[in-house]
């Protein structure tokens, strides 16, 4: 008896020591593959031009963050100080389990399409104060031209402060909504991207509240139909809820990916995430084809299903 006890005691010591080398393996495993623009599959010529990298190669630079937020990640074009031009901003926000740092190749991606891109290590954005605090950053860095630690601070004077994006994936995706509609400088915000967002009442449950109907600038929502999307985080009914919760009278659009689950859409929506941005911060009218309308080339993607847009003209 005492050799089964003994051996069944090693068996668990063993099993305790494999599931904590899984557990810090996955902990530094990239939530998003470094090529995954070249993987996607696309559907639409402005989804494909928009998946691939822009034309800025990309510089990093960060800086202590208090709270949970542990860093601030600013990725950036390394040609900012070439000039006077300033440069939109765009935010994330994290889904539950996945920092700024698990996903560098997304942030990477829109900031080579002349984007400041910020993120954080932050592990409870539901209500948008992780996404506050990187605008107020933003706005200190264009405001103050010696940061110390850093031998020259490139975005003095050169943030367009006019032109700001939130996006967010899971959790971060109602944290997007309360980045806008519950913080103080949410009114600086001036387009909405979220993906996957966690339904209403589910969200009620966790004491995530938010509420779309408070939204008032631009949105587009995606979620996939995929069983973590469907049967837990927001299935086709609830996405449209929170689509429709929105007034009328804002821009808004919604698609669920066919080919995907929960956790790709961090990534595989990235295309049509970097064209709205690029549409409604950087003035490309060209891109607005893309949500237009019902022949929209997003309308008519078959990647897709179940989209929606009051947009028409």
């Amino acid at each position: 008896m005492k050799r089964v006890l003994k051996i069944a005691g090693i068996i668990i010591v063993v099993v305790v020591f494999i599931i904590a080398i899984l557990l810090l393996w996955l902990a530094k495993k990239p939530a998003v593959a470094d090529d995954y623009t070249s993987k996607t599959q696309t559907g639409g010529t402005v989804e494909a031009k928009y998946l691939n990298m822009g034309s800025h190669e990309v510089s990093y630079l960060e800086q202590a963050g208090m709270h949970d937020f542990k860093k601030y990640e600013i990725y950036y074009p390394s040609d900012i100080m070439d000039g006077t031009a300033k440069y939109p901003v765009v935010i994330y926000s994290n889904g539950t389990g996945i920092k700024g740092s698990k996903y560098t190749a997304v942030l990477k991606h829109l900031a080579s399409w002349g984007f400041i891109v910020m993120a954080t290590e932050e592990e409870n954005s539901w209500n948008g104060f992780s996404s506050e605090m990187c605008l107020r950053t933003i706005i200190k860095l264009n405001e103050t031209e010696s940061i110390e630690g850093w031998q020259t601070n490139p975005f003095y004077s050169r943030v367009d402060l006019d032109h700001i994006g939130v996006c967010g994936h899971s959790q971060g995706g109602v944290g997007v909504i309360n980045a806008v509609t519950e913080n103080k400088h949410g009114y600086m915000i001036k387009a909405i991207f979220s993906a996957s967002p966690t339904n209403m009442q589910l969200a009620e449950a966790l004491q995530w509240d938010y509420d779309p109907s408070q939204i008032s600038i631009p949105t587009f929502f995606v979620s996939s139909t995929g069983n973590g999307d469907e049967n837990l985080v927001v299935s086709a009914t609830q996405l449209q809820e929170i689509y429709d919760a929105v007034p009328d009278t804002v821009i808004k659009v919604m698609a669920r990916r066919k080919d995907a689950d929960h956790g790709d859409m961090l990534s595989v929506a990235d295309g049509y995430m970097t064209a709205w941005f690029m549409w409604l911060l950087q003035g490309d009218e060209e891109v607005a084809t893309a949500f237009i309308g019902n022949n929209a080339e997003l309308m008519q993607n078959n990647l897709y299903q179940d989209q929606r847009v009051n947009i028409t003209k």
